[in-house]
């Protein structure tokens, strides 16, 4: 800044003339920075207001559009802070201060406690610069800065020497160690990297390849997806397990989503662009919401199409309360068996009715779905305070309080019923309500189960962000394959694991384990090696 002073001219016209100038683009890049702010505020209200309506027929374009407009915010927050964050403007050892409109957006990062730090001391010596003196600490100024470390690849040479006993001439060697993929040169950790990255960071191979190249390593994209189908199977005892005990419990959220599939056969008859649309079913245990004894998990299942009898054959050996929408491949689910009991009790969505009035409200502002709104907006009011509260107690609180408001709001739909035109968009939604009633009010009689069926809505989330990247699956195989991995990868992000962290070791170890001790390497019971383990493994 000295030197910049010094730079300036002394006549009082010219430095006039400066100022003048500074001011226009100071003025112009306020406009440039306040239009940009109202913009990026317009963004987060269209995006807020989607995201509560992101559940139901239309979610699929919903989220689109939510994608869509997310990237256009992120353009708009870095064209602002080009414009308002120039590098001398900030201090070196202070974090830069966003403008003042937008402070308010941005928060200070978030750095986990196990994260490795580094110090760096800039230790101005011991004789002071001036006098010479003998400078003591008095404190210490500490600022933290973030840095990537960059990925790097490592090949291990594993050596093992041969020896011959001198006295009987016996060959001595350790036995070679076992590997994720038998005679294949793939660590567990590179595995567990390319899986993860596949199917959780919605990376496509040839994408992959690139950034191996990067590296210092080149991995042919057909070698990467010979691995991914080898290390898959390697890991599918263990998926089965986990599909097992999901579909064990005796609540199951499900939900499902479209999948676009190439279609080999129809392309060879000229049928359209040769792609047809498959499902992905998800299958949730959750019971974390009322302190159950289950593990947290999901299971994703592919069918080539939207069939009723695919969640049959899904869920033929389950039973229970099954928590879905209105889907009438379920029906069948819900009828008596031979016993006159259903294999499955029905368990509605609140989420679904509320988005039926909210979808009404926001047409015409109807005053009777915004009372409507009101009343399933109590509701929720409860369960946000006995989230995590034992099953018994969820009960007795829900008898006392939201039985009540349930009854009257039944009373209250009955009512509007004989008051509204029959065909209106309002009357379909009290019809929907009042015809699956019964669904509607089990979470009122049972503890255990939730309000709405958000478990099983967040877990086909994933799916949806991936199509953005890989529009469509290759064939049936591949998208039978993109479920299985999901199970794991979701299944451990549930568990409160990191996935690529979690594979690789379950490959690494994975051979080394007796069929009946895979057990121990489930996500809800997993423990990573500790150092003197792993050595001795």
């Amino acid at each position: 800044m000295l030197s910049a002073a010094q730079d300036l001219p002394e006549d009082p016209a010219l430095l006039k003339a400066m100022i003048a100038d500074l001011q226009a683009q100071n003025a112009k890049l306020a406009a440039t920075v306040r239009a940009h702010d109202l913009m990026a505020q317009a963004l987060r209200l269209r995006i807020a207001k989607l995201k509560k309506q992101v559940f139901g027929k239309s979610s699929e374009k919903i989220e689109r559009e939510i994608e869509q407009l997310e990237l256009a915010l992120e353009d708009i927050l870095v064209a602002t802070a080009q414009s308002v964050a120039a590098p001398h403007e900030a201090d070196d050892d202070e974090t830069p201060t966003p403008a003042a409109s937008t402070r308010g957006t941005f928060r200070r990062p978030r750095v986990a406690p196990d994260t490795p730090r580094e110090r760096k001391e800039l230790d101005p010596g011991s004789a002071c610069p001036d006098c010479g003196g003998e400078l003591r600490l008095v404190g210490e100024d500490v600022s933290e800065i973030i840095e990537m470390i960059t990925a790097k690849l490592k090949v291990i040479e594993v050596a093992r020497p041969k020896k011959s006993c001198r006295c009987c001439e016996k060959m001595v060697q350790v036995p070679a160690p076992s590997r994720p993929i038998p005679g294949s040169m793939a660590g567990s950790g590179l595995l567990a990297h390319v899986l993860v990255s596949k199917f959780d960071d919605h990376l496509p191979l040839y994408r992959q390849n690139e950034i191996l190249a990067r590296m210092g390593v080149d991995i042919p994209r057909s070698t990467l997806a010979d691995w991914c189908g080898r290390a898959m199977r390697t890991l599918q005892p263990l998926i089965e397990r986990i599909e097992t005990a999901v579909l064990a419990s005796d609540i199951i959220h499900a939900d499902d989503t479209p999948i676009r599939v190439l279609d080999h056969a129809r392309r060879a008859k000229g049928l359209g662009k040769g792609v047809k649309q498959g499902r992905i079913w998800a299958y949730v245990c959750d019971q974390r919401p009322w302190v159950g004894p289950a593990p947290p998990g999901v299971v994703f299942r592919f069918a080539p199409n939207w069939k009723a009898e695919h969640v049959q054959d899904h869920l033929r050996k389950a039973g229970g309360i099954l928590q879905a929408d209105a889907y009438k491949g379920y029906a069948k689910l819900y009828e008596p068996g031979v016993d006159g009991e259903p294999r499955f009790r029905e368990a509605a969505c609140f989420a679904h009715l509320r988005r039926d009035f909210h979808d009404i409200w926001k047409a015409n502002k109807s005053p009777i779905a915004r009372e409507a709104l009101d009343r399933i907006g109590q509701l929720y009011d409860i369960e946000r305070e006995i989230v995590g509260k034992p099953a018994d107690v969820r009960h007795a609180l829900r008898q006392e309080h939201s039985k009540p408001k349930l009854e009257a709001f039944r009373a209250w739909a009955e009512q509007q019923l004989t008051r509204i035109p029959t065909k209106s968009d309002l009357a379909s939604a009290f019809r929907y309500g009042l015809g699956r009633w019964h669904a509607f009010c089990l979470f009122v009689d049972d503890g255990r189960v939730a309000i709405d069926n958000n478990a099983a809505e967040r877990a086909v989330r994933p799916i949806g962000l991936g199509r953005r990247n890989w529009l469509f699956a290759g064939a049936d195989a591949g998208a039978e394959t993109l479920a299985r991995a999901m199970t794991i990868i979701e299944s451990a992000k549930m568990n409160s694991l990191d996935p690529q962290a979690y594979i690789a070791d379950v490959l690494d170890r994975i051979h080394d384990h007796k069929i009946n001790r895979l057990d121990e390497l489930l996500p809800w019971n997993w423990a990573p090696l500790s150092a003197p383990q792993a050595l001795a493994a």
